[in-house]
C-alpha cells in the first residue's frame, strides 16, 4: 500500500506473511453454522488481545531515552515500532500527539480497546458487571441467596486499657522535655 511522502521520501506499507484477511460471514465460522454476535465478538477479542500482548511485549512504562530500547527484552518488530513512534515524536508538526510520551504503547494513548460512554460502555462498567456476575455465580454455587449476609468471624472481648508492657512502651515513647510540638519530619 502506498503511503504518504514524509520528508521528501515516499513509503510503501505492507503486512507480513502472517496476515489472514477474510470477510466475516456466517459460513466462515462453525462449519457453516449461523454466525452470532457472540462468535464475532470472540473472534475479534481473541485477535485484538493477541495483537496487543505480542506487539509491545512486556513494555509497561514510558521511555525516558531512546537508548533504553537497546536494553529491553522485546522483539525486533516491537523495537522498530517503538523507535518509529519515538522518531515521529520529535517532529514539530506531530508534537501535539505526544508520541514520545506514548512510544512504549506504539504512540497510542490508552488501552487498545478503550470504551466510550457515548457510543458503548466503559471498562469500569465492564469490571463492575463482571464482579457482580462473579459474586452471583459464587453465591449460586454455594447454594446461598445473593442478598444473604454471612458472618465469617466472631467477636470476643479482649479487655480495656494497656497491659503493663504496653504502658511501659507508651511511657518510653513520650517526647523529651522541651521537644513537645516539634515536627517529626522535615
Amino acid at each position: 500500500m502506498d503511503g504518504p511522502a514524509i520528508d521528501g521520501r515516499t513509503h510503501t506499507f505492507a503486512f507480513g506473511r502472517q496476515l489472514d484477511v477474510r470477510t466475516i460471514r456466517s459460513a466462515d465460522f462453525n462449519d457453516g453454522q449461523e454466525l452470532t454476535e457472540r462468535a464475532v465478538a470472540a473472534y475479534i477479542a481473541k485477535y485484538a488481545t493477541k495483537g496487543a500482548e505480542t506487539a509491545t511485549g512486556a513494555l509497561d512504562r514510558p521511555l525516558k531515552f531512546a537508548a533504553e530500547l537497546a536494553q529491553l527484552d522485546i522483539s525486533d518488530h516491537a523495537r522498530r515500532l517503538i523507535r518509529t513512534a519515538w522518531t515521529l515524536g520529535a517532529r514539530k508538526d506531530l508534537e501535539h500527539l505526544r508520541l514520545r510520551a506514548w512510544a512504549h504503547m506504539l504512540g497510542f494513548r490508552g488501552h487498545f480497546s478503550t470504551k466510550s460512554r457515548r457510543y458503548s460502555t466503559t471498562l469500569g462498567a465492564l469490571r463492575d458487571a463482571r464482579a457482580e456476575w462473579r459474586r452471583a455465580q459464587a453465591a449460586t454455587a454455594n447454594g446461598a441467596a445473593p442478598d444473604t449476609t454471612y458472618v465469617l468471624a466472631h467477636w470476643v472481648f479482649a479487655g480495656t486499657g494497656l497491659s503493663d508492657t504496653e504502658a511501659w512502651l507508651a511511657a518510653s515513647l513520650e517526647p523529651a522535655p522541651g521537644t513537645e510540638g516539634e515536627p517529626t519530619h522535615g
